[in-house]
């Protein structure tokens, strides 16, 4: 017998009209894009990256706030009106690195660890996941997510990249880059956080549902969490809130939406009473490896400049993930008696995802600590925390990114060094932050999916899933 593809709240709130639906989404953003400012009227923040200072050649941002004797000398300096050369070079670079991680990345991470007859259309989900978040963040999740509005989303100027300009500028004022190199920078941030949701509902979502589901969600929920946080005047970034590089944003955000996904759509048929090996590992292992790699460019790149900070993200970042790989193959090592490839890389990426908000913040200790807490964490995630519960997180996008990010997230406040970062933690606020995406992330993901079944169905069907997806959604598969 199928379960059921729904929840009982699901199948309540199914009942309502999609246009009802579409309604109050729209509103609730329109609310939000005039919220009160007054929300929003906290301490300053210190040191907020990558979301921080854009302008135009004309009207370059302020620097942050500098001692007396540097500020003196700052002001008999002109401020340049074109890009520096080596920032632009490395964050080109930083962003053909982040867009490696999804394609071939995620893509190749993901289609190991299905089964044989879904390798192609997880492949597919992905890179098609690629192609919706580009057209939605040009259109409109650029300007909800990072320019200048309300506490709580962004502006319209940049709506469909009217006024994108090449003269444009943004990140480090005395040393800025193009505009649209930050575009693309942050553009790869938004595509993979969307499709390392993929793995949650992996081989049971139909292929039209993931188009529509990853065009909504990358603007009702990606684009207003990354505002909150990465714009200076996002309500998180004005009480403190650090995130350097996406803990809270990217992990912690795609974590709960993949939890959310798998619980409404309802478990894979046979979850439970058959075995659903992997198909190739060494897909996966090679994923890994591109992630790592890739991981250089989402954390050293969010300094937005070739300078010092980011080459201490970039060391911090190596030595979180070898931290991680060892402390869980050492774990599983002890609690199953062999070491497993699935398990080193595993933990390599949870100490990547637990690194990613203090990376910008912490020192080689910090780090160090920050990584064996995150792979103890993500294996217990994965493992224990799924058995438990029991339900189908299908490549557990929860146990290790919104695990490893909800960590990751509390630990920057325990080991943030005004050294490195300008600013010092907060456990207290790091958890506000953590809590405040946590439960925006799961309401507005219930609602896209709502939407989504009430337009064009979320799950295949039943023979459709035994089949395999390739076969059902593409008419391929592999030999």
């Amino acid at each position: 017998m199928r379960p059921p593809a729904f929840s009982p709240l699901l199948t309540v709130l199914s009942k309502l009209p999609p246009l009802f639906l579409l309604r109050w989404l729209v509103s609730l953003s329109l609310f939000l894009s005039v919220g009160t400012p007054a929300l929003a009227q906290y301490s300053d923040t210190v040191g907020l990256a990558p979301g921080a200072m854009i302008a135009q050649a004309s009207e370059v941002a302020p620097a942050e706030p500098a001692p007396p004797a540097l500020a003196v000398v700052a002001e008999k300096v002109p401020l340049p009106v074109h890009a520096d050369g080596a920032n632009t070079a490395w964050m080109l670079t930083s962003s053909a690195l982040v867009l490696l991680m999804t394609l071939p990345g995620v893509a190749l991470f993901y289609a190991g660890m299905v089964r044989k007859k879904n390798v192609l259309s997880t492949m597919t989900q992905v890179f098609a996941v690629a192609a919706v978040v580009t057209l939605t963040w040009m259109a409109l999740g650029y300007t909800l997510a990072l320019r200048p509005g309300s506490a709580f989303v962004g502006g319209m100027d940049r709506l469909l990249l009217h006024g994108l300009s090449l003269d444009g500028l943004a990140g480090v004022s005395e040393a800025p880059i193009p505009e649209t190199v930050y575009f693309m920078f942050q553009l790869t941030f938004a595509i993979i956080t969307t499709a390392l949701v993929v793995g949650a509902f992996a081989e049971r979502m139909r292929f039209s549902a993931l188009l529509l589901f990853a065009a909504l969600w990358s603007l009702a929920v990606y684009a207003p969490v990354a505002h909150w946080v990465w714009e200076p005047d996002g309500w998180l970034a004005r009480m403190g809130v650090l995130d350097y590089a996406g803990g809270t944003v990217v992990h912690v955000n795609a974590g709960v939406a993949g939890l959310v996904a798998a619980i409404l759509i309802g478990k894979r048929l046979g979850y439970g009473s058959e075995p659903m090996m992997p198909h190739s590992l060494a897909f996966s292992v090679v994923g890994a490896a591109l992630l790592w790699v890739g991981w250089f460019g989402f954390n050293a790149g969010s300094a937005l400049a070739a300078d010092s900070r980011a080459g201490m993200a970039m060391l911090v970042t190596q030595v979180a993930s070898a931290a991680a790989a060892m402390s869980w193959m050492v774990v599983e090592w002890v609690v199953r008696g062999r070491p497993s490839a699935l398990g080193i890389i595993s933990g390599a990426v949870g100490g990547l995802v637990a690194v990613t908000p203090a990376s910008g913040f912490v020192e080689p200790s910090g780090a160090f600590f920050i990584g064996i807490a995150g792979g103890l964490t993500c294996y217990v995630g994965a493992t224990a925390l799924k058995r438990v519960f029991g339900y189908d997180d299908s490549l557990d996008v929860f146990g290790i990114h919104a695990v490893g990010g909800i960590v990751g997230a509390l630990m920057t406040g325990v080991f943030a060094s005004p050294a490195i970062g300008g600013a010092h933690g907060s456990v207290l606020k790091q958890l506000l932050g953590v809590s405040a995406t946590a439960l925006f992330s799961a309401v507005a993901t219930a609602a896209v999916l709502v939407v989504v079944s009430l337009l064009v169905g979320l799950r295949v069907e039943e023979d459709e899933e035994r089949d395999g997806l390739d076969i059902s959604q593409h008419g391929e598969h592999l030999e």
